[in-house]
Formats: structure tokens, sequence, C-alpha cells
């Protein structure tokens, strides 16, 4: 019998090993194992495969041993796994160390020991066999770290499975998992001491001893009031001014005992269950539609403006998921935007909600990953990384913010659209999709109006709330007036005037880190560039830092020019540190805050923030784009954009769209409870499409403009698009790399599909220069056929031994 085994290595396919007559019953697909790779090292692999199909060219490494009783991966999410290695051209290895926490990855600590019993014929014996029985012998337990000393590193492996063969060793189950639950101290009174004749005489006993007494007696009063809870440790040394020494003197004598019980990490909602309010027609017969698709087999795109009540029509098919006994999994873009939807959802369903991102610590996402595969949980909230968890019962996939770009970073292998994922996944698990937005894709309305995905429309706001109004300000007609203050014209200034007046909040969006785009030379227009980056640094006042954005590098902000040595320096383009400092001074009577990456780094930073909002403890809030995302407040009535352009003049063919969703959601936070929300955009271009699109709020409109200029330009959703970015530290090294990649595929594709290569917007980043091919491919049928061919040329890429050192990186829909 023969297995193929997933190994956490970013290498092609899978690896074949054997399996040995005694794990032959054992084994299963969706399994770990040790499998031995190389000279000596053993990883936990996943089994995929299980077959007898003798390998021709090698023979087969034996398996060492198997990890679980039942398999820990479910099958659909091994199917799950196999399409995305093939859709995203990315290594199941890959796929493999993203999605499993690493503590459910054993130690490669391998302990082995005697067999006993063994008839051991030393003559039989080489000289490392020899070596490692003796060690045992002597030692009864060898690792393989110890096993180094002895034996040569290429032979390990190999002396081990001959001697596991010939029945004299075994590996003993001193793999420890990394994982390990958490304990929480309890103290409580000797249990003989509780009757009255003995805790008079411990009395006495430690009537020398005042501190120990007085610690004896708190212990005791605490478990007289409240016998049936248990009395915590820490709680104790908080209450009074005791030391260890003097708990572990009565824990020697007896007069205290110390116990531990298992705790997660993961504090679960002890509140009161509550209903959520009635739904409105608009809502009842939007999920009316949902349910005909859902019969007729089709998920569902839910389009609803900013604060239709998108929630409440999740709410109520999550509920009837959870009567039908199926489990959800609820995928947010971030996790800042879970404090919002996760107070609904708690309220809803107290200890069944269960939270899965990347700020878990790994040990906290093992428990939640344990949870699952109990089902112990029902719903699931999460980020992307969620979709890879052991669901057994998995019956709707909510994807919320739908648009949202973090569902495809580009920062973690393996690259690929959790949103699209999400929809994978939902048919290999047989369950139901929803994909929610107030700005759905352009990708995603026109699979809607291709009938792919069943059209859902919520136009109008809960209880009928007005949308926000929009209101376009002339920056040149200002400038040229002079009705301009810094950043602010004087009609923007005069409604943050008015709405502080009544006692109202207000946002400012304004998307760009920092306080200044560059601190420049006025003598002789020297600029600080990153060390390792072909960029400018930007500047922060408020830490008085040049920081890189790209590669994280920091210095000091230059007292003079390092080249003319002139003082005279001046900071350039504005940030929202700028913006903030400007609110501040224009409003010293208000409280005004900033949302941004670079303010909210602390702990709870984020839900201090919201706190504030929600008490209205704030008047003004400056930010990023993270003021746009899930924020629902009653009292905030007026957005403004003081510079709206440098949202649409960006190099990216998706640039208008993401302006659009930006102001949209942004503006989608003004006005839900009152209908008197206002959105002033300034402009220097306010005839622009989009700006013009945005003031007028026609759905239709906005996605056909957007269409037309995608078919006229033959980009997605009209075509396919792959980007291949090659890195390496030498610049003339990666060009040769690019330049032959480039031929390669022409040799395959079509010349009008291969563009480059050419060099990256950014050339160098974090001291890697960075090439890039783009690939742009016809839709249906052809499709298929075209990326084996770009598999077929990353293949012949690969077996250059002079470009192995090149980084090569492919983002599928990218």
């Amino acid at each position: 019998m023969l297995a193929q085994i997933i190994l956490p290595l970013n290498l092609k396919g899978t690896f074949t090993y054997r399996v040995s007559e005694e794990l032959q019953a054992e084994i299963q697909i969706g399994m770990r194992v040790l499998a031995p790779f190389g000279g000596k090292k053993i990883y936990t692999g996943i089994v995929s495969e299980i077959h007898e199909n003798e390998p021709e060219t090698f023979i087969p490494k034996n398996l060492v041993g198997i990890l679980d009783d039942v398999p820990i991966l479910p099958k659909s999410q091994l199917d799950f796994w196999n399409w995305l290695s093939e859709y995203y051209l990315c290594n199941l290895g890959e796929i493999y160390r993203f999605a499993f926490p690493s503590s459910l990855k054993l130690e490669s600590e391998t302990y082995l020991k005697l067999k006993p019993n063994a008839a051991i014929d030393f003559e039989t014996l080489d000289a490392n066999e020899m070596y490692l029985i003796q060690a045992l012998e002597v030692r009864q337990l060898v690792n393989l770290s110890d096993i180094e000393a002895f034996i040569p590193k290429k032979d390990i492996i190999k002396t081990i499975n001959s001697l596991i063969d010939l029945q004299y060793i075994e590996i003993d189950e001193k793999i420890a998992e990394k994982y390990k639950a958490k304990e929480i101290a309890y103290l409580k009174i000797g249990e003989r001491f509780l009757e009255n004749s003995l805790l008079a005489k411990a009395l006495s006993e430690l009537s020398r001893a005042a501190k120990q007494k007085e610690l004896f007696l708190l212990i005791l009063s605490k478990q007289t009031e409240n016998p049936n809870t248990p009395i915590r440790k820490s709680e104790i040394f908080a209450e009074g001014n005791f030391g260890s020494a003097q708990l572990k003197s009565l824990i020697d004598k007896g007069f205290v005992q110390e116990y531990y019980l298992k705790k997660d990490r993961l504090e679960s909602y002890a509140g009161e269950i509550e209903d959520i309010e009635a739904l409105s027609e608009a809502q009842k017969k939007a999920i009316s539609e949902i349910d005909e698709a859902f019969e007729t087999g089709k998920n569902v795109l839910l389009h609803g403006v900013t604060s239709s009540g998108k929630t409440h029509i999740y709410l109520e098919k999550i509920e009837e998921s959870i009567a039908e006994g199926k489990n959800v999994l609820f995928l947010l873009p971030e996790i800042s935007l879970t404090k919002q939807i996760s107070r609904r959802l708690e309220k809803k369903y107290g200890k069944l909600l269960g939270f899965y991102h990347q700020k878990l610590t790994d040990f906290e996402r093992v428990e939640v990953w344990k949870k699952i595969k109990n089902n112990e949980l029902k719903i699931l909230i999460g980020t992307r990384n969620a979709l890879f968890l052991p669901f057994s019962n998995l019956g709707l996939i909510i994807v919320d913010e739908e648009h949202d770009s973090a569902y495809k970073p580009r920062e973690v292998s393996p690259f690929f659209n959790a949103k699209d994922a999400a929809l994978v996944l939902a048919n290999f698990y047989g369950s139901k999709a929803i994909l929610g937005s107030a700005t759905p894709s352009v990708e995603s309305f026109y699979a809607s109006q291709k009938d792919k995905l069943k059209y859902v429309f919520l136009g109008e706001r809960f209880g009928n709330v007005k949308l926000p109004e929009y209101e376009l300000i002339n920056l040149k007609e200002a400038t040229d007036f002079k009705t301009i203050s810094g950043n602010f014209s004087s009609k923007l200034i005069e409604e943050i005037s008015k709405n502080l007046e009544e006692k109202n909040q207000t946002m400012i969006l304004h998307n760009r880190r920092g306080y200044a785009n560059v601190v420049e030379c006025e003598s002789c227009g020297y600029v600080t560039y990153c060390s390792n980056c072909d960029v400018v640094m930007t500047y922060h006042k408020f830490s008085n830092e040049m920081k890189c954005h790209y590669c994280g590098q920091r210095a000091s902000k230059p007292a003079f020019c390092p080249k003319c040595h002139s003082q005279n320096l001046n900071a350039r383009g504005v940030g929202v540190e700028q913006i903030y400092e400007e609110i501040s001074k224009l409003f010293p009577a208000a409280q005004v805050d900033r949302m941004d990456v670079d303010s909210m780094r602390t702990k709870f930073a984020y839900e201090k923030l919201y706190e504030k909002i929600e008490n209205r403890e704030t008047d003004i809030i400056v930010g990023t784009q993270m003021i746009s995302k899930g924020l629902d407040f009653d009292n905030i009535e007026l957005i403004g954009i003081p510079k709206a352009d440098q949202l649409v003049y960006v190099q990216d063919f998706r640039a208008e769209e993401k302006a659009f969703q930006l102001i949209t959601q942004v503006a989608g936070r003004a006005g839900r409870i009152s209908g008197n929300g206002k959105v002033l955009i300034q402009t220097f271009n306010p005839n622009h499409s989009v700006f013009q699109l945005i003031k007028e709020n026609d759905v239709s409109k906005i996605y056909d403009y957007f269409l037309e200029e995608r078919r006229k330009f033959n980009y997605p959703p009209f075509t396919k698009l792959i980007l291949i970015e090659l890195k390496h530290r030498k610049e003339d090294k990666v060009s040769r790399a690019s330049q032959f990649l480039g031929s390669v595929l022409r040799k395959y594709l079509p010349e009008l599909c291969v563009f480059g290569p050419e060099k990256s917007p950014i050339p160098r980043v974090n001291t890697l220069y960075q090439f890039q091919i783009l690939l742009k491919l016809p839709r249906g049928k052809n499709y298929r056929e075209f990326k084996n061919h770009v598999l077929k040329s990353l293949d012949e890429f690969a077996e250059i031994t002079a470009y192995h050192s090149v980084k090569k990186s492919v983002f599928v829909d990218f």
C-alpha cells in the first residue's frame, strides 16, 4: 500500500510513501502522519490519497507513524485544497502551511526506543545500526538531535527505517503537540479541615503565623459564602497582601489544596440572549427572493444600500440554518469589523458563536479549530483563513462586504480571492452562499447579470430613512475666489460648524497615511529615499520620523539636508495626520480623534475609539479607509472628503470602482437614523464621471459605466488576468529571468495575451528588484487550455538552475 502525502513545503505536488503493514489498518485519507524527507528531517504530513500504484523511477520511503485516531481534515476540505491549488497555481504545501495552526503541526523531536523483548541479532547490523541500538540500551529514549552526534545526517532516516523494519525499535509517542490547554489555578480548604474540631486545631496551629492565618480565613470565608463557586488563586492574591511563600506553606501543611481546571482562552458570551427586531417589508421581499434562489440551487448576491438592514437578513438565514442542524460561516474582510456584528450575533446566539482570525494567538486558533471539529460552535465569524476550518456540517456561508480588497491580499501566500473561494467551498459542502455588499464588485455584479448568481436588491434604508445627500465642491473655484483655508473650503468648514452646533458627529475621510508625502530640500531638491525600496519615505509628524510604508524602515526626520546642508526643508503633500492637525486648529473646542493604521496599533485602540464614538465623547473623526468599514452609529450626520481626486487618479484599472466603493461606503455612515446625512466632496474636477454618478446615485448607470469601460479596454470581467511577479536582489539577474519567462510564455500563448516583462510600478521593495508579466486570457472554454500553457511555461522556467534563486509569485484574478 502507498500513500500520497501533502508536506508543509512550498514544493509542487504530493509525495509518495509506502505504508507498512502495521499501519495499513489504521491509515485514512485526511489523517496526519510522520513522513521522512531528505537526509534526516521528519515532517507532519496529510494523507491525500491511498493507492497501490508502485512508482517506476524511485523506491518510496516508509511512513514513520500515524498521529490521529480519526481524520483531522474532512474530504470536502481536501477537495477544496486541490481546487485552490489548481485554480490559483499554488502548491498544496503552501495551502497546508496557511490552513493549519502551527500548533497542530507536531514538533519534529521524534523519540525512539527499543521494542520490548526484541531478539536482536547484532551480527547482521551495520555500524550505524549498532551505534543506535547501543545508545538505546544505555539511554532508553533517543531523539533525532541525539542521533546526529554519532550517525551521519544522510544516513539517519535510512538507519531508523532499517531497524523499524527489523522490529528492533519503535517510535515513542513523545512527539509532543505544541498546543496545551490553558489551565487556571484554584484554591480550596483541605477537606479534612472543614470539620469543626479540626478547623479549630488548624487555627490554633496558625496562631503564630498571622499572615498564613489571614490567608486561610479569607479562603475559608469565600468557600463558605459560595460553596459551588471555585476560588481563583489570582483573585486571592489580588484581594490581600499575601506572598507565594505563605500559600506554599499552607499547601505543604495540607490546610489548603491547589488544583487546576482547563479553560478556553477565548471568553464565551455570558450576557442575555435577545431577539432581533422585526423585518421590514423590503427585507421580507429580499428573503423571499433568496429562498427562491436557494431552492433552484443558486447562490445570492445581496446588494443592499448602506443601512438597509442586510445584517437582519443574514440573521434570519442564520437562524434557519441552525434550526436545520447546520453550521454557519460568516466571513468579514478585516477583524476590526467583527466588533459590531459580533455584538448583534452574541445577543442572538450566545455561546454558539466563535471567532477565527489572524489576531488570535496560535493556541486560541487551535481551540477554535477543535470546537469546530467537535461541532461545539454553530456560527463562526472569521476572516479569510476561516475557510480552512474542519466544518463537518456546513450549511451556509455569508461573505459580508464582498467587494473588499482584503479578501485577496498580495502579501501572504497562497494568493487567492476568499470571496470566490467561498462559493467553491459552499459547492463542495453542498451548502448555500450569500455575497453581501452596498457596493458589489463589478465582477460579482456582472456574474449576477449573467445569471451565475441571483441578484437581490435592497434599495431603501431600514425604516424608510433617506439616503445621504451629496454635494460637490469645486476646489478650483474655491482657490480662485479665495474661499479656502488650507485644505478646507469655506463651505465644508461652515457645514462642520453647523453640525457641531447641532451636537452631531462628523467624519473626515483622507486615505493617505502620515503627515506629508515627502520632506524636500528647498535649496537642492533632495528627498529622503528608503534604502531598501525605490520609494520616498513618508513623514509622520506625531512620531517625528520618516517611514517607508513598504518595508517598514524608519529614520529620524533630517534636521538639515544631507546633500547641501541647508536647513530649508519643506514637507510636501497631505497625509491624514495633517488633516487631523488642521481640523483640530479650525475647531479647537471640538474633541477630534484619528482612525488609521498608525493610531490603532495599541491593544484595544479600536475598541476604545469605537466606544468614544458610540458614547458621543468625540465630535470629529478623521481617518483613512478604516472609517468606511462597518461603523453603525446614530449621531454621525456629516461626511467630508477634502481631497477626493487622489482616490480616482491611481495607476489601477479598478481605481474608479474603488473610489466609488470607498466614497459610497463612508457616505453610508451618515444619517442612519435621522435621514439628514450629508456628504461634501471637494474636487478639482466635479464633472468627473465617477463623482457625477455617485451624486446621481443610480445603481444601474454606475455599473453600466464601469462595465462599458472594462469592455472597451478588455479588462475583467471580460477577460481573465494573471500577474507573474519575479524578485531578486540582483537587478540584472531578475531582468534576464523575466525576459526568459516572457519568451517561454510567448512560445505557448498568443502575442496579444502577454504583456511585459516590465519593471514593477515600484521597481525595488525590501531590497528585492521586481519585474512583472501580465497575462490577459480569454474567458470561457479556452481559458483552461491557456492556463495549462502557463503552467507548462512555469515548469520550463523552474528547470533552469540559474534562476532557482529568483522568487516567483503568481496572482490569478488579481
